[in-house]
This record gives C-alpha cells, sequence and structure tokens, in this order.
C-alpha cells in the first residue's frame, strides 16, 4: 500500500515538474510557475488515483482536466493572469503520447510490413483501439479544461472572491 502511495506521488511530482517545463516554455511569468507546478502535480495525482481505481482513463483525464480548469479560474484572479496560463501547461502532461505511438506504429506495420491477412485484421484493430482512445482522451482534455471557462464569467470569479 505504501509503495503504491509513493508510486502515485512520483508520477504527480514528474507531472508538475512537466506542466512546469511546458509553462516555461510557452513563457509564463515567474510568480506563476508554482501554481502551475500545483495544478500539474494535483491533475497527474487525480489522474493516477482513479487510474488505479479502476477508473477508465477518458473519464480519468476529463476530471483531472475539469479539476484544472475549475481551479484556475480563481487561481488566475488571484494572481492577475488569464487562466489559460495556468491550465494549458497543466494538462499537457496528460496528453496520451502513448496511444498516439502505438497508432502510428500499427498504421507503419499494416501499410508496409505485415503481409499475413490475420495479423493485419490485429493491427487493424489496434489502429482504430489506440487512435480511438486517443482522440477522446484529447477530447476530455479539451473539454475539461475549456467548459468551467466557458461556464464561469470573469464578473462571476471576481464577485466570488473579492
Amino acid at each position: 500500500m505504501v509503495n503504491l502511495v509513493l508510486n502515485i506521488l512520483e508520477v504527480a511530482v514528474w507531472s508538475g515538474i512537466a506542466a512546469v517545463g511546458f509553462g516555461i516554455l510557452f513563457n509564463i511569468p515567474k510568480k506563476a510557475i508554482f501554481t502551475v507546478f500545483v495544478l500539474g502535480f494535483t491533475a497527474g495525482f487525480i489522474k493516477f488515483v482513479l487510474l488505479k481505481l479502476s477508473i477508465d482513463i477518458i473519464l480519468a483525464s476529463l476530471i483531472a482536466a475539469l479539476f484544472v480548469g475549475v481551479l484556475s479560474m480563481p487561481l488566475a484572479h488571484k494572481i492577475h493572469q488569464p487562466p489559460v496560463v495556468f491550465s494549458i501547461p497543466a494538462v499537457i502532461p496528460m496528453i496520451p503520447g502513448y496511444f498516439a505511438y502505438e497508432t502510428v506504429l500499427s498504421v507503419m506495420k499494416f501499410t508496409f510490413m505485415e503481409t499475413d491477412m490475420a495479423k493485419r485484421i490485429t493491427l487493424m484493430d489496434t489502429m482504430f483501439t489506440n487512435g480511438f482512445t486517443m482522440f477522446f482522451i484529447l477530447i476530455s482534455l479539451t473539454i475539461g479544461v475549456s467548459f468551467p471557462m466557458l461556464m464561469m464569467r470573469k464578473n462571476r470569479i471576481k464577485k466570488m472572491f473579492d
């Protein structure tokens, strides 16, 4: 149990570090770096806890991205920065690179290497499974970040926290 908690915390720390790296790449202000780390850490923590609880990766990504989207609004008001400064770098580490890699690898094998029809059908299944999983994770990240910003207007946030 302790090993599981340490494993999740390690992955969450790396998610926070990756979020800060992407934030620095996008030239976020220095005063926003710690906030981006905390949001990236928390998003990674939520996603991987949900995955360990056998929640689907698409739903886990959506919940973590919703958390980032909701929390970035009041933090943006408090630090006087646009919410995108916090939300985008925090969710970039959740982009499904593994599924994209497997999709491209299956397409390449299907197109250029495999001649056995049974293996080609398996590769086609792999292409579509990984491709659609990647697509729906990207959609869930987009919805999770943008939906709270669309639902909560700037005036409401200012009234809540002033």
